[in-house]
């Protein structure tokens, strides 16, 4: 989805909107800590880390899982990810195999995490932290499910992107949960931007080895303008910017549009990891894909902080 335009705005149209959807949110909200309270989270046999947001749409989750994965790798311990995956129709749990699925079957996260390691889709998380110990997970990485109480969190990072200080409920607001409330669940608050915002730590993405030219960017991602941005920043000419929904799933028509737009402007086009990996093979061969890497202003106290909290797990 893309966020409805009321949900950031302040006219008075905006604040109408969101006051006429309050009941709705108020709802919405009950149903969640209803299920919060009557649900026992099943505990896995190794450590789960989790990576969170209280908000919908994209905050940076993936690659900060696989940044976590590369420092608990240093350490020694053997990292699987857990993933609902978002977008595709398998239910799980199963092994991400990335030369038999595909982003319709696990989606476009999963086929990304298992690049890197070992990655379990499963929508039932304690059956697939189960299958994660079973395929040698030492800790379990999950991306998402902060929200999700049937498995039992042992260190929760709640991720906060800019701007994401603030705001309402969903459906009159992105927010799944009160803010205040998400950061008294997790163990640790990283700020996604320039700014701390009195997080423990900062952290932002990063373009790996640019070559910049002059290029159509797509994407369907939660936010795409960050990725222009990302662009941009990066010395990058934007010839155009197209935005899709998150998780979009690319059609032969759209493919073809996206080509004829190419040679009209006489740019390269260039999109995400994320959608790079739901393009149709001869497709994909024709785009560039912007590899990104997540970096974090104190990595060797960030990798202490994890290990005091699965060790404590």
């Amino acid at each position: 989805m893309r966020e409805p335009w009321f949900w950031r705005s302040e006219t008075l149209a905006a604040r109408s909107i969101r006051m006429s959807l309050a009941p709705a949110a108020f709802l919405y909200q009950a149903g969640y800590k209803t299920r919060l309270a009557l649900t026992k989270p099943a505990r896995a046999s190794v450590p789960v880390i989790c990576i969170a947001n209280a908000t919908l749409g994209g905050t940076g989750k993936t690659p900060f899982a696989m940044l976590v994965a590369e420092l608990l790798k240093v350490e020694g311990v053997t990292p699987v990810f857990l993933t609902r995956g978002h977008g595709g129709a398998e239910k799980g749990p199963l092994l991400v195999d990335p030369d038999k699925h595909d982003g319709c079957d696990v989606g476009d996260e999963a086929l990304l995490l298992a690049r890197k390691a070992k990655t379990i889709v499963s929508r039932d998380r304690p059956a697939g932290a189960a299958l994660a110990v079973q395929h040698g997970a030492d800790a379990i990485i999950m991306d998402d499910g902060f929200q999700n109480p049937t498995l039992h969190k042992d260190f929760s990072i709640l991720l906060i992107g800019a701007g994401d200080e603030k705001g309402a409920l969903f459906p009159a607001g992105p927010f799944r949960e009160r803010l205040d409330e998400a950061r008294r669940r997790a163990q640790m608050m990283v700020a996604m931007g320039p700014e701390k915002n009195g997080a423990d730590f900062r952290a932002w993405l990063e373009p790996v080895s640019p070559a910049p030219e002059r290029v159509i960017a797509f994407a369907g991602i939660g936010k795409p303008e960050k990725f222009f941005k990302t662009l941009e920043e990066a010395g990058y000419e934007l010839a155009q910017r197209i935005g899709f929904p998150d998780h979009h799933v690319y059609t032969q028509a759209e493919e073809r549009f996206l080509a004829r737009e190419a040679r009209r402007e006489k740019a390269r086009l260039i999109c995400t990891e994320k959608d790079a990996v739901k393009l149709s093979a001869d497709f994909r061969a024709e785009v560039m894909t912007l590899a990104v890497r997540m970096r974090a202003d104190d990595t060797p106290s960030l990798k202490r902080r994890l290990m005091a909290g699965i060790n404590k797990a």
